[in-house]
């Protein structure tokens, strides 16, 4: 039986180009600074970003638990969306390895506005925790691949610098929010101090993320990687599928946009399932199961193939360079015929 696999963009394996160039990179030792592949890595997403450094780091994870670290500061609070990767997804690590508390604010698709964060500001009194950091996440995994707009980042800035309080970027799709809202990557990191984004997703690397900030929090932010485990030796063979990624696969991240919307047309046909197509902005949609038991749905569709997430009344499906768009067709047609 033939399988669609539309549980998550991170299954994307390596194309066969990608493996030529992993095999002819030069490398190094990364931990005194002389693989220079990762050094060439790290010159294009500082580039590509428009920050004066970057760091390669072995995940995404660990490029958000760094700012956690090094820009809040332990026994401070950081401001970030209640549906946040990093409250959910990410081990409770801010409080247990960062030393900072989570503040979670409510948001309308995952985005957080200045009116939303007010009120969660801490006053200077000795006894409360500072606020730190503001997280932001685009696009927002939890709330459907959501994307920020121009006028609702540029508002995020103006109200973090008016407070002096540091913005961090998890932007581990921010590719993805690059290509369907038309703004530039440089412009939307041009609105926060540090991004994360991930070479692992969508854009088709097997490993690591990239942390971008000014060369003085790369600096302390390589001492923390270490700290953490995250020293890498001749990591020059997996940097070197990150540039492939990066010259290559961007702009076909485009097609599954695409995809994603095929799916939702055609779970928004199905009875046992609502979405609204209009919602759905980049390669991650959720179906809303009425009885809800999505993990009935997500069993019955995997026993004719397809692969998605259940959790409560919602699937998950997420489209990626795996899966092509015959393969989208395919599946839309068993998702079509099936009956629950």
């Amino acid at each position: 039986m033939k399988i669609y696999d539309l549980r998550s963009d991170t299954i994307t394996r390596p194309s066969g180009e990608m493996r030529k160039a992993m095999h002819k990179a030069e490398v190094g030792d990364d931990v005194y600074g002389e693989d220079p592949t990762v050094n060439l890595l790290e010159e294009t997403a500082a580039r590509m970003t428009g920050k004066k450094a970057a760091l390669f780091v072995p995940s995404g994870s660990m490029g958000n638990l760094i700012p956690l670290y090094v820009q809040c500061g332990r026994g401070n609070e950081v401001i970030l969306h209640e549906n946040s990767h990093i409250m959910h997804y990410e081990l409770s690590s801010a409080a247990t390895i960062a030393g900072v508390m989570p503040r979670p604010v409510p948001g309308e698709r995952g985005i957080l506005t200045p009116e939303a964060i007010r009120p969660h500001l801490r006053p200077d009194i000795y006894y409360m925790a500072r606020t730190g950091l503001i997280e932001i996440e685009n696009t927002h995994n939890k709330e459907g691949g959501s994307c920020w707009t121009d006028e609702e980042l540029s508002a995020i800035h103006r109200f973090a610098r008016k407070h002096n309080i540091p913005v961090h970027l998890d932007g581990a799709r921010v590719f993805n929010a690059a290509v369907h809202t038309g703004i530039p990557v440089k412009k939307i990191c041009s609105y926060v101090d540090t991004v994360t984004f991930c070479l692992s997703k969508g854009l088709g690397a097997p490993v690591g993320s990239l942390l971008c900030g000014d060369s003085e929090f790369i600096e302390e932010a390589r001492r923390v990687r270490k700290m953490l485990g995250g020293g890498m030796r001749q990591a020059g063979i997996l940097a070197a599928a990150g540039l492939y990624a990066l010259e290559h696969n961007i702009d076909r991240l485009r097609e599954d946009h695409l995809n994603a919307k095929k799916l939702a047309e055609v779970l928004n046909n199905v009875s046992w399932a609502k979405v609204d197509p209009d919602s759905v902005e980049t390669n991650i949609l959720f179906a809303t199961i009425p009885d809800g038991n999505a993990a009935a749905v997500s069993s019955a569709l995997k026993k004719k193939g397809v692969l998605c997430s259940g959790d409560g009344n919602r699937l998950r499906f997420v489209t990626s360079m795996e899966v092509s768009s015959q393969d989208i067709r395919e599946a839309c047609d068993i998702i079509a015929a099936l009956k629950i």
